[in-house]
């Protein structure tokens, strides 16, 4: 489970920055950019976090998976705080971000292997658990090529087979289809679906509408750091007032803008 309440996160602005960013930041000493949210992703459900990019999405994202430090607020992932045990919530987690980078002189079955021995996993063990990941995202025809040489979706096929190698509680990925085939963005999303499938807790990030229709149960709508809605995706559908998902959150973050 993860259980994030009133947080809040604010990056410093250097003097540079705020002139790069216009008039309007020239005496802001720091950007918001997330703004007091709160929200609870359960096991065995999916949770989407929706939102355009610039909303919010990756920072929430990261600091669960306690690459930020929070400003203020609270992250709870399996029972333990992200600020006075991330190294538990490390262990527990797994978190895909495009801005990770795969080491291009590896093989993906290198980059996958070399995850499962930091994580102590026994050698039986990342064989099965690698087979299965690797048949499931069709990674087999290209596990002995460097990574240097494959395509966009290969390397997220890659990056994501590195996140889930040591079975973690907590999936968390960040904009996993962004730039991909429709044949592979199929893949992940039955990949994400597995995940529930298996009692996993599982949170991702994305700014498409009928992506986040197609897998979620519960989803939050993010923007400009604030949530417009927060709860399960049929409550969602039954309050649209528009004719179209696309429609009714263009219309919701419009009102905010």
């Amino acid at each position: 489970m993860i259980q994030v309440q009133n947080l809040v996160k604010d990056f410093k602005l250097t003097r540079k920055i705020r002139k790069e960013m216009g008039e309007g930041f020239k005496n802001r000493k720091t950007l918001r950019a997330v703004n007091n949210i709160s929200f609870t992703c359960q096991p065995g459900r999916i949770f989407a976090l929706l939102g355009p990019n610039g909303a919010g999405k990756t920072t929430t994202l990261r600091m669960i998976a306690t690459m930020l430090k929070p400003t203020s607020g609270t992250i709870e992932v399996g029972g333990y705080d992200c600020q006075k045990n991330p190294q538990k919530i490390r262990e527990k987690i797994g978190f895909m971000t495009g801005q990770t980078a795969l080491y291009d002189r590896l093989t993906p079955y290198e980059m996958v292997k070399y995850i499962a021995d930091l994580h102590g996993i026994d050698s039986s063990v990342f064989e099965s658990r690698k087979d299965r990941i690797f048949e499931m995202l069709k990674i087999h025809e290209f596990a002995n090529r460097r990574i240097a040489r494959l395509s966009s979706g290969m390397k997220q096929k890659t990056s994501i087979a590195r996140t889930i190698i040591h079975d973690p509680d907590v999936m968390v990925f960040d904009e996993p289809t962004t730039g991909l085939d429709v044949m592979t963005s199929r893949a992940i999303i039955k990949l994400i679906r597995s995940c529930k499938d298996e009692g996993k807790t599982v949170i991702f990030s994305s700014h498409r509408m009928g992506e986040v229709n197609q897998v979620c149960d519960d989803m939050a709508i993010i923007y400009k750091g604030s949530l417009f809605f927060n709860g399960g995706l049929d409550k969602f559908k039954s309050e649209m007032t528009h004719e179209t998902f696309e429609d009714e959150f263009i219309n919701m973050v419009g009102e905010a803008s």
